[in-house]
């Protein structure tokens, strides 16, 4: 598999939110802006590259038996310093997704690469692998606190972080305040995940079910 086949499989094909419905929890709870969206994405694409890329160079070492617990404890030390730098250099943005950043470690899209592809293939793939599902996530949150934010305040992109007030795009009396809400995220979820299943299904792209 080519280089930009395997990112462009976490991006679209085998996108994990809107294809493999995995990783709902922060999906649905931090993605009430743009920022909050795109800095878990972030901060998750990460921790996915880093410990695609560590347990592949230790495939060979690592116990079959006690393979989870030692993925596990791989994943647990990325996320505990990313945690640590986003409280030292971004407070706002760390104190707004709270418990969602350590809960990064039991985050299924993180085991399941490292389980089915990091611990069976060599450095780049793993690597790129990481990469491409975690632009995937990215993209997928990052969309839709942008769309729950734009139709719930009628701006979007405010980072408290940069001293960014936001774009402002609708006027705020024809902002509803449910999609900021978590029926606002179901709501968005569904949607979009039905266009972009639609659009991949006209191109020929993976048709199974989710």
């Amino acid at each position: 598999m080519s280089i930009w086949k395997i990112v462009k499989n976490g991006v679209t094909n085998e996108n994990p939110t809107f294809r493999l419905v995995l990783g709902m929890c922060p999906t649905l709870a931090v993605t009430t802006s743009l920022i909050n969206g795109l800095g878990m994405g972030l901060a998750t694409t990460l921790v996915l590259a880093g410990s695609n890329l560590l347990i592949s160079l230790l495939r060979n070492v690592i116990p079959d038996k006690i393979r989870i617990p030692c993925f596990v404890v791989v994943i647990a030390t990325l996320v505990t310093i990313i945690d640590s730098l986003m409280q030292a250099y971004l407070p706002s943005l760390a104190e707004v997704l709270g418990i969602y950043i350590p809960l990064i470690v039991v985050n299924c899209i993180i085991l399941a690469r490292a389980e089915t592809f990091a611990s069976k293939n060599r450095l780049l793939p793993s690597l790129l692998d990481g990469v491409g599902m975690g632009l995937g996530f990215t993209v997928s949150l990052s969309v839709l606190g942008m769309v729950r934010e734009l139709l719930g305040t009628g701006k979007f992109a405010q980072a408290a972080d940069f001293g960014f007030a936001g774009i402002t795009l609708l006027p705020r009396q024809t902002a509803g305040l449910i999609m900021i809400l978590p029926p606002g995220a179901f709501i968005t979820l569904g949607l979009l995940m039905g266009f972009l299943n639609q659009h991949l299904a006209r191109k020929g792209g993976n048709k199974d079910e989710l």
